[in-house]
């Protein structure tokens, strides 16, 4: 991960992303960054620096804007407890302060076999420097799922048998989304399943107390009209939250869209964007700007006729786009 991408397969991811999204005027240009091609979340450390997940194995990677290879990394799966060579499949992350919590899937595997090291909430703090760096603190949870089965207010969505099925079948659970709220509460967002063909999203009420090693506690569910799209990210900027919305199997579209917090109004579509053959899977806000980076999942994404993640580990890299939401930055 220490090498650039090779100028072949840098170009062929930049002109892909060129070619296939199409922003708001004060975009930034799209840029690809080195590292496993699954970029799945991701916060921002500092102005200049974020920190990147995947969901192929257990590494952080810090990367500093504009800059291809990685400035720093940690290695999660000690900390994790993860069986060597799985991976827990780290799929959100949301920053309250200078914590960062990361929610794993918390699914099962593609042919539908449980998967506990997929059960995971943890948090890391950053260390400010230059570059930053992050330290893990608490202790990894491994009972959310366990507690989300038990709420009461939660049975009602079938979650217990969403929970026996594989992740991109129909009604399986597959956890992709976290967001902070004002309150210092987490969002949890569900990729699948929906809800009267509407996204899930669960109140985390207590994220401190439950690295803690205490019962997560939830609040009362929202339902989400997404046009039949289950949530890929999620992220607070300003007094709104923007959501990336796509299919909750493999096949569908992407779309933007902007969320006041509030249960009873509907989110509202972003007009003036194209993801085109972008995944985006990751979404966080540049801290002082008003300026969101997308993040995509690029496994799938055919480079010189061969996916990306089956590409040697240093040909592979993600992509990634700056664009202006119009709104103020969260306080």
């Amino acid at each position: 991960m220490t090498h650039d991408l090779p100028s072949r397969t840098r170009a062929a991811l930049a002109a892909l992303l060129a070619a296939s999204l199409a922003t708001p005027a004060g975009a930034q240009q799209p840029a690809t960054y080195n590292g496993p091609c699954d970029a799945s979340a991701a916060v921002a450390l500092d102005t200049s620096h974020f920190i990147v997940a995947n969901d192929e194995n257990n590494t952080l990677a810090i990367y500093r804007q504009g800059h291809p290879a990685p400035v720093g990394t940690l290695d999660l799966a000690d900390f994790l407890g993860t069986a060597k060579g799985d991976e827990s499949d780290i799929e959100g992350a949301a920053t309250i302060g200078q914590r960062i919590y990361w929610i794993a899937s918390h699914g099962r595997n593609s042919k539908g076999k449980a998967r506990p090291d997929r059960q995971r909430f943890f948090a890391t703090e950053i260390v400010p420097g230059q570059p930053p760096g992050v330290r893990t603190i608490g202790q990894p949870y491994a009972g959310l799922l366990r507690d989300l089965l038990a709420t009461e207010n939660l049975k009602p969505y079938g979650l217990d048998e969403a929970a026996r099925r594989a992740p991109e079948a129909e009604g399986g659970l597959n956890i992709e989304g976290l967001a902070a709220t004002a309150e210092g509460k987490l969002l949890i967002g569900l990729r699948n399943p929906l809800h009267r063909q509407k996204a899930l999203l669960i109140p985390l009420d207590n994220p401190a107390e439950v690295i803690a090693g205490q019962r997560a506690l939830f609040g009362t569910p929202m339902e989400l009209d997404l046009g039949q799209r289950g949530i890929r990210s999620i992220e607070r900027i300003g007094n709104d939250y923007l959501i990336v919305a796509g299919p909750p199997a493999d096949q569908g579209s992407f779309a933007l869209y902007r969320w006041s917090g509030q249960r009873h109004d509907a989110p509202v579509a972003i007009t003036g964007t194209d993801l085109k053959n972008l995944r985006p899977e990751a979404l966080f806000a540049l801290p002082g700007s008003a300026q969101a980076q997308l993040l995509s999942d690029d496994g799938g994404l055919s480079v010189d006729g061969v996916a990306c993640k089956k590409l040697p580990a240093d040909r592979q890299g993600f992509r990634s786009q700056q664009l202006n939401t119009g709104k103020a930055p969260a306080k």
